[in-house]
C-alpha cells in the first residue's frame, strides 16, 4: 500500500529535522559542559564553608548585606540604563541600514561593527582617555564655549555606561536591523498609498513588524550587561561597584569562595529572571499578532 503523500512528507521533515540536530548535537554538548559544570560548581561552593561543609550562612550573609542589595540595584541600573540608551540611538540607526542601498548598508554596518573587533580592554582604556579632564572630549567642549570648566565623565555611573554603550549597541543593531530589513516594502507602500505619512507608518508597520528583533537585541544587551566587569572596574574606577565587582572583591580580599559563589548564583538567578520574562513577552507579542 502506497503512503499518502502528506504523511511522506511529514516523515521527511521529521528526519530533516533529526538529521539537523545531529549535526549540531557535539556543539551542543560542548556549549552544555562549558555552561553546566561550572554553574554545578558554582551552586555547590555557595553551600560550603572554607572548611567544606554545608551551610547556609553565605546566603543568610549576602541576603541580610546592604553591600548586597545595593550592588544589585547598581547591576540592573546600569543594564537598564544601556538598554534604553541603545534603543534610542540603535531604532534609528537600523532604521536608517534597512532604508538605504544594500552597498551603502554593508559599508555602514562594517564602521558598526569595527568596535566588535577590537579588544574591550583596548577600547575601555581608549574611552578613558578621551574622557578623562584633558582629554579630548572636555578640550572640545571647553573650546568650544559649552562649558568653562573640565566634565566628571570617568570614575563614576556616566563614564561607565558611555563605555557599556559603545560596546552593546552594535549587539542590539544587528538583530533589529536585520528585522526591518526582512519588511515586505509593499505593507509600507500600502500606509502610504493610504495617506499615512512616514513617520506614522514607521509606528505603525515598521516598529510593530521589527519588534522581535528588537526584543531579541534588547534581551541580548540586557542579559549581557548584567554580568559586565572590566568596563566598570576600569572606568567606574572603583566608585560603580555591579555585583561582579563585588565577587571580585570577595575572592581578591577575603578569598570567600563560598560567598562569592553565592553571589555569582544571586547573578544567575537574576539572569534567568530576566530572560524569562523578555522570553515570555515575546511570546504574548506573537500570540497577539497571530490573534490580530
Amino acid at each position: 500500500m502506497n503512503t499518502p503523500r502528506s504523511a511522506q512528507l511529514m516523515r521527511d521533515a521529521r528526519y530533516e529535522r533529526i538529521f539537523f540536530l545531529s549535526m549540531s548535537l557535539p556543539a551542543m554538548v560542548l556549549v552544555g559542559i562549558g555552561a553546566l559544570i561550572p554553574a554545578a560548581w558554582i551552586i555547590q561552593q555557595s553551600f560550603q564553608t572554607l572548611g567544606g561543609d554545608f551551610t547556609l550562612e553565605n546566603y543568610a550573609k549576602l541576603l541580610s548585606s546592604s553591600l548586597t542589595w545595593r550592588a544589585l540595584f547598581v547591576t540592573i541600573e546600569l543594564s537598564a540604563a544601556t538598554l534604553g540608551i541603545c534603543i534610542v540611538l540603535g531604532i534609528p540607526l537600523a532604521f536608517a541600514l534597512a532604508s538605504t542601498t544594500p552597498r551603502i548598508a554593508n559599508r555602514l554596518m562594517m564602521l558598526i561593527l569595527l568596535p566588535l573587533w577590537t579588544s574591550i580592554l583596548v577600547r575601555t582604556y581608549g574611552w578613558l582617555v578621551l574622557l578623562r579632564s584633558d582629554g579630548l572630549v572636555n578640550k572640545t567642549l571647553i573650546g568650544s564655549g559649552i562649558v568653562s570648566e573640565p566634565l566628571p565623565l570617568i570614575y563614576n555611573f556616566t563614564g561607565t555606561l558611555i563605555g557599556m554603550v559603545h560596546y552593546m549597541l552594535p549587539l542590539f543593531v544587528l538583530p533589529t536591523y536585520a528585522a526591518m530589513r526582512d519588511i515586505d516594502a509593499n505593507a509600507v507602500r500600502a500606509a502610504a498609498s493610504m495617506g499615512a505619512s512616514l513617520w506614522h507608518s514607521f509606528w505603525t508597520v515598521i516598529l510593530p513588524l521589527s519588534m522581535g528583533g528588537i526584543v531579541s537585541g534588547g534581551t541580548i544587551v540586557f542579559i549581557y550587561t548584567l554580568g559586565f566587569f572590566i568596563t566598570p572596574a576600569i572606568l567606574g574606577g572603583g566608585k560603580v561597584a555591579p555585583i561582579a565587582i563585588r565577587m571580585e572583591r570577595t575572592l581578591s580580599t577575603f578569598q570567600n569562595w563560598g560567598a562569592a559563589s553565592a553571589l555569582g548564583v544571586l547573578l544567575l538567578v537574576l539572569v534567568a529572571i530576566v530572560a524569562a520574562t523578555l522570553f515570555g513577552a515575546m511570546r504574548l507579542l506573537r500570540r497577539r499578532r497571530v490573534g490580530g
